[in-house]
């Protein structure tokens, strides 16, 4: 216990160093950080949502090789970021990284566009988890009623409800957090297992052949060339791969976060690549044809999925149950980490009612208005729905832009500065290093490209990607607040204002 107060101190020092306060407990663990990334990415809630992105553009062999393809990609970037957030262990993240690494004079609009990014990102992250979990609740109904089309507000008060759900989780059980983190691992493995178990011994629609699942691409659906198909469909992989650049926020909270912190991104990253594989392989063993999936009404096919391949409408809502329970974690997970991004930038005063924001609630010992903030932002993004079906696609988009690119920032900083900056770093990539760092760059250059990209093409007004038109309002706003206030007073971290 003496030990314990002693690693407190020493690393609340750091964060005084660092240019804060420690105002938030230190409660979570190794352990604990791993499963709230782990539970952010919530790989079968993730792969199951954006399912129709995988079918479209090219089928198996997109959503198999894809997914592995864009795991490989991902440990570099988390690998790239851990290292940076070994050297600055402090809940600003990539905000605070690129103030840091970039040349003083440039620090303050740097470290503002690598907040906003991240901030937009994590707001719609969570967005899209609490949307997409209020889809597959409702596909639970077309088991039953094959006709059923959920009305636009049915899903976004279904959103609305798990964004509650999560809220007050958050607030009431912020005690737990670290037990909730630790349940959602065992939950997530257990019920991957036993979905995979079963739609492959049950198979009541038949099984394809193992060459249908690690050869089968067909293009035809997308529009799009067969290459570019593939790359389109990416975003099906890459939107599940974002969680682990959320949990830097949570630094404040960790105990040794320079060491524990970017370990957990890490392996978070392998261990839901390995998830995703124990969960997909059965999953395209027992396709049913895709058209037929794509068809489905309420516009979600796993649920559907999984009945054809149990036979019944209670079995496949046994299996979406456990998938719904994944979801539950997920946006719980997401929630925290959102609302210490906006707690963490707002202590810089870089958000409009950043004082309100960046208040902890002794009750709690946790930011709760950021927590209700974010909550409100969430409801209010997914009213976007109401006129358009093409939302939930522009959710996706966005929030994989803006976040790797927030992602990318610090690191292509660290790479045209000098890898010398985090010499130091506990956590250090080594002579490996310029070449992770570099591969990590090319593919968020190409991934913003690729993810503005409709799914498919002749596109109408219902089936366009409107992520560009919600990256554009996003900036406006935050290039409007700068003007406004930002230049005046904005100068980053609070170590720089000295500096300056």
């Amino acid at each position: 216990m003496k030990d314990c107060f002693v690693s407190m101190s020493k690393h609340d020092d750091q964060l005084t160093a660092l240019g804060y306060k420690s105002e938030l407990r230190r409660s979570l663990s190794f352990f604990s950080v791993l499963g709230l990334s782990f539970a952010i990415m919530a790989v079968p809630v993730g792969e199951s949502v954006t399912l129709t992105i995988g079918l479209t553009d090219g089928g198996p062999v997109t959503i198999f090789y894809g997914w592995i393809f864009v795991m490989l990609i991902s440990v570099c970037i988390a690998a790239s970021l851990g290292e940076i957030c070994s050297a600055y262990p402090v809940a600003g993240g990539v905000y605070y990284w690129s103030a840091m690494l970039v040349d003083k004079q440039w620090a303050p609009i740097t470290s503002w566009i690598t907040g906003w990014l991240t901030l937009v990102g994590n707001w719609i992250i969570t967005t899209s988890i609490c949307f997409g979990g209020g889809q597959l609740i409702l596909s639970a109904i077309g088991l039953w009623n094959e006709s059923y089309v959920p009305a636009s507000w049915h899903v976004v008060l279904m959103h609305c409800a798990l964004l509650v759900i999560s809220l007050l989780v958050n607030i009431f059980a912020a005690k737990y957090l670290d037990l909730i983190n630790t349940i959602c691992v065992y939950w997530t493995g257990a019920s991957v297992l036993i979905i995979s178990i079963i739609v492959l011994v049950m198979a009541k629609n038949g099984r394809r052949s193992a060459t249908y699942v690690f050869t089968e691409f067909d293009a035809s659906r997308a529009g799009w060339t067969p290459g570019w198909a593939f790359f389109v469909g990416l975003l099906q992989s890459a939107f599940t791969f974002t969680g682990y650049g959320m949990v830097p926020s949570m630094c404040d909270e960790v105990q040794n976060p320079e060491r524990e912190v970017p370990k957990a991104m890490v392996l978070s990253v392998v261990a839901a690549g390995i998830t995703g594989i124990i969960y997909l392989i059965p999953i395209l063993f027992v396709m049913p044809d895709i058209d037929e999936l794509l068809s489905i009404s309420t516009g979600q096919p796993i649920a559907y999925l999984f009945m054809k391949s149990t036979g019944s409408p209670i079995g496949g809502f046994i299996l979406l149950c456990l998938v719904l329970g994944i979801q539950f974690f997920a946006g719980i997970g997401s929630l925290t980490a959102t609302s210490r991004c906006l707690y963490a930038f707002s202590r810089d005063d870089a958000v409009p009612g950043s004082k309100i924001w960046s208040k902890v609630t002794e009750k709690y010992e946790i930011p709760l208005n950021a927590l209700l903030f974010s909550t409100l932002i969430g409801a209010l993004l997914s009213l976007i729905y109401l006129g358009s079906s093409a939302a939930f696609n522009a959710f996706t988009g966005v929030a994989t832009i803006c976040v790797s690119a927030s992602y990318g920032l610090p690191v292509f900083i660290l790479l045209c500065r000098g890898r010398h900056l985090i010499d130091n770093a506990p956590f250090h990539l080594g002579k490996f290093g310029y070449v992770i760092n570099i591969i990590t760059i090319l593919w968020i250059i190409l991934s913003t490209i690729l993810f503005t990209m409709p799914i498919s093409i002749p596109v109408t007004a219902a089936t366009m990607n409107y992520a560009s038109v919600l990256f554009v309002f996003f900036a406006v706003v935050s290039v409007l607040w700068y003007l406004i206030r930002g230049r005046k007073y904005f100068v980053g971290p609070p170590i720089l204002s000295s500096q300056i």
